[in-house]
């Protein structure tokens, strides 16, 4: 029994029935394969050679490059089967996503959403602005086997206003239009409640994209059922619940804000004495958390809210969500949960080998980049799905937990099984599988 065949067979349904399509579809599920396989990074060239001995795919390179550049791969219908797939995706009745955006650095002059991007990350010696693409990224938080993962959901190219006015920028014929970032996110996290319907979503974002900008436009249109999970920036303003009015004071609108409390840190200043410890498992371990608790007004969002201060020995942060039924340690803990889109971003871009590829026109991009994160949310289920968690290779005694590395491994020793097959036809005789066995000796 294979858990790879039942992850990647139903993704053949995607495709035509006509003999070019399931062409298509073979070539497709081989090419998550050779992604899969941790034996080298993802350019196009590299997994090429993987096909050909690895699993035997008889394709000439023109083939399989126009294939990798076809703008008629059906990632739309990709992905719904992918977010079927996922078992139990709710944490505590609420589908947890995190959002975020990544710069991705590259040389050629001529690659698709390349712009001069502004690096708040880079280091002294690294250039703050430097040749890359922005990716706007949607992923599901989820606990497998004890530890909290992130799966990617769905991204897209950011452009900036500027660039596009200076220059015309065509996906295939189409001209691109500009968007925002929350415009963006709003998209892709509407595509998802289309599928996960009446469920309850709860989006943790950072600070840039805790405001009303995501949230007024995303309850338009998913509906209230949806909230935000963010860090709250230490000059904001609070004030308190509007007190119900009584007599003379009726007449007129009622207040829609009570008194100001002040700023976030002259209240956290305020509130440090009250604070009382909490139990939150963080970060691989339960940890003990001081915290206040404070539901309160903000003008930013527009609506009542909980805040939570959390303190260490000299640093607090708060944190706000307009989700009132959350408990004080479940939003630190779903907010500590929110540093996965960060390792995901490097799964990405340096395990599965985002970064590398050199690719330039507009589909090519675009399919490499969703290969390579329908291949990472294929090793979170491929996780999911195994009856215990693995063993961490380099396990030290502050990290125990199993790496995306453990689980890619294992996954290639099930593809280097003599009778691995995944259903498709192949073109030609397949390579010996004990050819992969010898590669993970020889990387090992």
């Amino acid at each position: 029994m294979f858990i790879l065949r039942d992850l990647l067979t139903p993704l053949q349904t995607a495709f035509s029935d006509t003999s070019k399509g399931q062409e298509r579809a073979t070539w497709f599920n081989y090419t998550l394969l050779a992604i899969l396989v941790p034996l080298t990074c993802s350019r196009t060239s590299n997994l090429l050679r993987g096909l050909n001995s690895l699993f035997g795919i008889s394709i000439s390179s023109r083939r399989y490059y126009t294939f990798m550049a076809s703008p008629r791969l059906p990632w739309e219908k990709v992905w719904t089967i992918l977010w079927k797939s996922i078992p139990q995706p709710l944490t505590s009745g609420r589908l947890i996503l995190a959002l975020d955006d990544s710069i991705n650095i590259k040389t050629g002059r001529k690659i698709f959403a390349c712009q001069h991007f502004f690096d708040h990350a880079a280091k002294t010696n690294q250039c703050r602005y430097p040749w890359s693409q922005n990716i706007v990224v949607v992923g599901l938080l989820k606990q497998i086997h004890g530890r909290w993962c992130c799966l990617p959901m769905g991204f897209a190219f950011y452009f900036m206003q500027k660039t596009l006015a200076q220059r015309v920028v065509k996906m295939g014929k189409i001209p691109v239009t500009f968007k925002t970032k929350f415009e963006q996110a709003v998209q892709m996290i509407s595509a998802l409640a289309a599928v996960f319907t009446q469920v309850p979503i709860l989006v943790v974002t950072d600070s840039w994209f805790g405001n009303a900008g995501l949230l007024k436009p995303l309850r338009g249109s998913i509906g209230q059922q949806v909230h935000i999970l963010s860090r709250l920036r230490v000059n904001s303003a609070l004030y308190a619940l509007p007190k119900p009015r009584t007599g003379k004071a009726r007449r007129g609108r009622p207040r829609k804000y009570g008194a100001r409390l002040g700023s976030v840190a002259d209240r956290a200043a305020e509130v440090q004495s009250l604070a009382r410890s909490y139990s939150v498992a963080l970060y691989g371990r339960v940890r003990e958390v001081w915290a206040f608790d404070e539901v309160v007004m903000l003008k930013s969002l527009r609506c009542k809210v909980r805040v939570v201060w959390v303190f260490r020995r000299r640093q607090w942060i708060a944190l706000v969500t307009t989700d009132l039924d959350l408990s004080v340690a479940q939003i630190i803990e779903y907010y500590g949960a929110r540093w996965k889109i960060e390792a995901g971003f490097k799964e990405i871009k340096q395990e599965i080998g985002s970064a590398s590829s050199q690719s330039r026109s507009p589909f090519a991009v675009t399919n490499h980049l969703q290969f390579c994160m329908a291949a990472t949310t294929l090793t979170w289920l491929y996780a999911a799905r195994l009856d215990k968690a693995p063993a961490r290779r380099y396990a030290t005694q502050k990290r125990t937990e199993f790496a995306f590395a453990d689980v890619r491994r294992i996954i290639a020793h099930e593809i280097g099984q003599p009778n691995f097959d995944i259903g498709c036809s192949k073109t030609a005789k397949p390579a010996q599988n004990s050819l992969i066995q010898i590669f993970m000796r020889l990387v090992a």
